[in-house]
């Protein structure tokens, strides 16, 4: 089946403003064609880190419609670790953003195959039944939950949404993880505050797909506006199914069993979290986490694009890689269910 098209159209005034203020993030007026019969008025502005300085761009595209990303996705020689980790974690009950790839062109310019991306915003939540009272996302490796001065508590997070006083309350959840108490009280600090089932298998996706940066940055956190707890979702998934998000090849031990972060640290030292935490990696490791569960997925997925990466890999001499990358995902399921159920003695 052919990939959608996206046709997205910005005057060029605006894009030499885009291409002058490459870093700061201000959007300009643009169509996009391809959403729906028509075009739709959008803003769009470049998005990501190092990748702004590719010569293949990323972008986020706002509407009444709601936010769109589209990545290049050029760190990954396959293309599919982004989509391919957010079914996955959707598989095991996170609320994950839905991602399709497509054919993005510029002013009538073919750019090529990008992941067309699901925002994490209201509408996300709207969409799912789910209620959320605020969101913020995690920006920068500062959003670890470290204990700092109160002041610069919320120095890694972006705030996206919420009334009057809900900064104030992630700063004090963060701020009350570090309070000296008994365990106890810590533990029921904890459960009344943190979707403990939310958080475990958040911590297990990561885990699982050896997403080394996602602990601290790279996802979303929102409080549910029926329970008050904060609970998490993924936001960008990237360096996973053994590759780093610059691409590198990395080791299937890379991320160790029990994760990383501040507040991951608190919860598992408590023995009854631990324990839930140890059950539910073992059924997942004995049920999706398995190459029968996921490499059709992940086959279909490289099926789709490869037709159309042949143009793009060719000019950049990178089309071999491509086909290996299957090859690479596979193993690293491999690897790293055989230094998950060595390293389970240690929960």
């Amino acid at each position: 089946m052919p990939l959608p098209v996206r046709m997205l159209r910005v005057s060029d005034r605006h894009l030499a403003e885009m291409e002058n203020n490459l870093w700061n993030g201000r959007f300009v007026p643009a169509a996009m064609e391809g959403w729906r019969a028509g075009a739709a008025t959008v803003s769009v502005r470049y998005r990501g880190g190092h990748t702004r300085a590719y010569p293949k761009r990323s972008f986020e595209v706002v509407s009444s419609e709601g936010t769109r990303h589209y990545n290049a996705e050029l760190d990954d020689p396959s293309m599919i670790r982004n989509a391919l980790s957010f079914w996955f974690l959707d598989r095991i009950g996170l609320p994950s953003p839905s991602a399709r790839h497509v054919l993005l062109a510029l002013n009538g310019a073919p750019l090529g195959v990008y992941l067309e991306i699901e925002s994490v915003d209201a509408d996300f939540f709207r969409k799912r039944g789910l209620r959320a009272s605020s969101l913020f996302y995690a920006v920068n490796d500062r959003a670890d939950f470290r204990a700092s001065p109160r002041a610069s508590l919320l120095d890694g997070y972006e705030y996206r949404f919420g009334g009057r006083g809900e900064r104030e309350r992630l700063r004090g959840f963060i701020a009350g993880l570090h309070r000296r108490r008994p365990l106890a009280e810590t533990a029921a600090y904890l459960a009344a505050r943190l979707d403990i089932d939310n958080y475990l298998r958040w911590l297990s996706g990561a885990v699982l797909t050896g997403n080394y940066d996602g602990f601290d940055q790279n996802y979303a956190i929102y409080r549910n506006r029926a329970t008050g707890r904060w609970s998490m979702a993924p936001w960008d998934y990237e360096g996973t199914w053994g590759r780093n998000c610059f691409g590198k090849s990395v080791g299937a031990d890379l991320v160790e069993i029990g994760g990383y972060n501040s507040l991951t640290r608190k919860l598992l030292v408590h023995k009854p979290f631990k324990k839930r935490y140890k059950n539910l990696l073992r059924t997942l490791l004995g049920t999706v986490f398995t190459e029968r569960s996921i490499m059709p997925r992940a086959e279909k997925l490289h099926r789709e694009i490869a037709p159309y990466i042949r143009a793009e890999r060719v000019a950049r001499g990178a089309y071999a890689g491509f086909f290996d990358e299957l090859k690479t995902i596979r193993q690293y399921i491999r690897d790293r269910r055989a230094v998950l159920l060595r390293d389970m003695k240690l929960l």
